[in-house]
């Protein structure tokens, strides 16, 4: 079932070139919450112009569009290939994927061990979700992040300040996983499987980055990096004016790591030396990107990078984020910079906190803002 008419002209569509005393951005807001029909259902409601909640500033005030084709940076493809059996192999990864973490806090990976049609699978249930009629979708509609599934339309929705063309529906699979019978049938097995092939390729990855860091292979393991688990699915529906518009605002990651699965049609950009750079997706390729938990535990060494995803006319665009955090989950463990990585040449700069702590920190200031100076040291920003 489409989004009525008369749902979406409760939602003012006045361009910004014109003045409109009567535009309230949180009654529209609710307006548009209150249908559980996502951007997915603005589309099929064929609406030729995009409500006003979705403008983004002009780029002369966003300080977003500055993109140089002089920026000759490409993001490192890591093949992991006998990785567990040649040790020259292995140590020439470890020394790419620590340039990579620490210059561009991106990289890409490659015979990673998920099946092509494994991937394949993953995307498409993303798309069967999102495509279901909207009645069948709607009793999964939910700001509650306890449900075994959160589908909803911006997480941050009545916090940022910039609304994203972009749906999303999330999985957690650890550190304590919902009954899979409570799951969508149309997306279940293939949550649960993807899951466990996520969880396998980051624990090798914490490994790498542990031995990246001049550390033993366990140690980020031995913290509890690798705890906590969650899939985050995007549906990214074609934007009727894509220049106005935005998929997913400039931020940073709260998590370790994020392990991320995007399709061929592309947007994804991080901030690099001012200027906006393209991850071009590599087929059956995985990206993998540094969160702000492992910039604050390292100390500054690995980095926390800014990234975008740009709406377009194609689509719809889908992406399967795995988010290594303990997310909202109640915790007494403390993460402060590894005591290795510090001296008094080198002290540290973040104070310790939670990863609740952090993740509420997150999730109140909305994508666009940095989480990680609210930790600073008083001292580290003098």
């Amino acid at each position: 079932m489409a989004v009525a008419a008369s749902t979406v002209n409760r939602l003012n569509l006045t361009p910004l070139s014109k003045a409109d005393e009567n535009y309230h951005r949180p009654t529209d807001l609710r307006a548009f919450d209150d249908t559980k029909a996502g951007v997915k259902g603005l589309v099929d409601a064929g609406i030729t112009e995009i409500p006003r909640i979705f403008y983004r500033p002009p780029p002369e005030n966003y300080d977003s569009d500055n993109i140089s084709p002089e920026t000759q940076v490409q993001i490192p493809v890591i093949d992991l290939d006998q990785i567990n059996k040649n040790p020259l192999k292995r140590k020439d990864t470890i020394d790419r994927v620590r340039e990579a973490s620490e210059k561009l806090g991106f990289f890409q990976l490659i015979n990673h061990g998920i099946p092509t049609n494994v991937l394949e699978e993953m995307k498409d249930a993303v798309r069967r979700f999102n495509e279901q009629e909207t009645e069948s979708k709607k009793q999964y509609y939910t700001r509650d992040p306890t449900k075994p599934l959160i589908y909803n339309s911006n997480f941050d929705l009545y916090s940022a300040a910039i609304t994203n063309w972009r749906d999303s529906f999330g999985y957690i699979s650890a550190p304590s996983p919902h009954n899979p019978q409570d799951l969508p049938e149309i997306c279940r097995d293939v949550l649960v499987d993807y899951s466990k092939r996520v969880m396998e390729i980051g624990n090798l990855l914490f490994e790498l980055l542990s031995e990246a860091l001049g550390l033993n292979p366990n140690y980020l393991k031995d913290i509890d990096c690798n705890e906590g688990l969650a899939l985050v699915c995007h549906y990214y529906p074609p934007c009727p004016q894509p220049n106005l518009a935005i998929g997913t605002s400039e931020h940073t990651d709260s998590d370790f790591i994020t392990v991320l699965l995007q399709d061929h049609i592309g947007g994804l950009q991080i901030r690099y030396e001012d200027n906006w750079v393209d991850v071009p997706p590599v087929a059956g390729a995985l990206v993998v990107n540094i969160g702000d938990l492992m910039q604050l535990i390292t100390n500054d060494k690995f980095k926390s990078v800014k990234h975008r995803v740009l709406a377009n006319k194609e689509g719809p665009r889908v992406s399967v984020a795995g988010v290594f955090s303990t997310l909202h989950f109640p915790t007494s463990k403390l993460y402060r910079p590894i005591k290795e990585l510090i001296s008094e040449e080198n002290p540290a700069i973040y104070r310790e906190t939670t990863i609740r702590d952090f993740h509420i920190q997150f999730r109140a200031d909305g994508l666009g803002t940095s989480t990680l100076q609210h930790f600073k040291l008083s001292q580290a920003g003098a």
